[in-house]
């Protein structure tokens, strides 16, 4: 609800970042309470070791952060980390998302937003308060340009800035709601909008010990939309049977640059498979495997990107 803290400050944040720098715009983040991590100066490439995992709102770090890279961008990470989702709106040069976004408003599944963001390239970021019960994660719909950032993701935002082919353009503030916001039903939203989202590319098999060369060969083959997850799984496995993550990018790099992900993006993902599973690996046998869903789940918790 917006009685809590945390949703009142990121608004005044939001409505002051267009009279403030980025650095003293993440300090105001920090403030209130809204965790943040620096990301490339007109990028959105994180510069910290960990990218959001690293998001902090102590004063100090973030400070010590920006007196760094004084330029750098703003990375704030969503869902149960921040407690705000944010509904990903995209804009191609042929189509977009504000058609399938309309129809989600039609049908009620969108109704407590409380912000809107514009991007540089001309979509919306849409602000929702994080369900504290169900935390909710990431995905893409690709088809209907509509993505969902929500635990395991991130978004740039206010007043940072990208350069496109013409010219740097920034996020800005769009709208705040004056109602009471409330939580998007994720689930419900990407039934609606991708009613297929059912994986298009099934998962391998599981084998006894993964085989590099049978999982590279599948993540060379994802498309967008499912590109990012599928190597942050196949990362998992590979890590789980024993591979150190330089093993698993070298095996997994070549396919996934094939499907069409650039270099730093591969480095974080399997960076990130590898921090999941030492997380749960301690927990001996037994302990949940990362990432690890049926084939055809949409369920699972690789990084979303902004």
């Amino acid at each position: 609800m917006s009685t809590k803290p945390h949703l009142m400050g990121i608004a005044g944040v939001l409505l002051a970042t267009s009279r403030l720098p980025a650095r003293d715009a993440a300090l105001a983040f920090a403030e209130v309470g809204i965790p943040i991590f620096p990301c490339a100066r007109n990028g959105k490439r994180p510069l910290t070791a960990a990218g959001f995992h690293d998001s902090s709102c102590d004063f100090d770090q973030v400070r010590a952060w920006w007196e760094r890279w004084p330029g750098a961008n703003i990375g704030m990470p969503t869902g149960s980390r921040s407690g705000i989702d944010v509904v990903d709106i995209d804009v191609t040069s042929t189509d977009s998302g504000f058609a399938a976004f309309e129809r989600a408003s039609v049908a009620g599944l969108v109704d407590g937003e409380l912000a809107r963001v514009r991007t540089p390239s001309g979509g919306m970021h849409v602000y929702f308060p994080a369900s504290e019960a169900r935390p909710q994660h990431c995905w893409q719909a690709a088809a209907a340009h509509i993505d969902f950032r929500g635990t395991g993701g991130y978004v740039v935002v206010p007043p940072s800035t990208l350069s496109t082919d013409k010219e740097r353009t920034s996020y800005r503030l769009c709208s705040l709601s004056a109602a009471d916001a409330t939580a998007v039903d994720a689930v419900a939203l990407r039934t609606l909008v991708d009613p297929r989202a059912t994986r298009t590319t099934s998962r391998p098999a599981p084998t006894t010990t993964p085989e590099p060369s049978r999982l590279a060969l599948w993540v060379s083959k994802l498309q967008e939309g499912e590109r990012n997850r599928g190597l942050f799984w196949a990362a998992c496995r590979l890590t789980e049977a024993g591979f150190v993550p330089a093993a698993v990018e070298a095996a997994l790099a070549p396919a996934a640059q094939t499907a069409g992900l650039p270099e730093w993006e591969i480095a974080a993902t399997v960076n990130s498979a590898s921090r999941k599973v030492a997380a749960v690996q301690p927990g001996g046998p037994g302990a949940p495997e990362c990432g690890r869903t049926a084939p055809g789940s949409s369920r699972g918790d690789a990084p979303c990107l902004p």
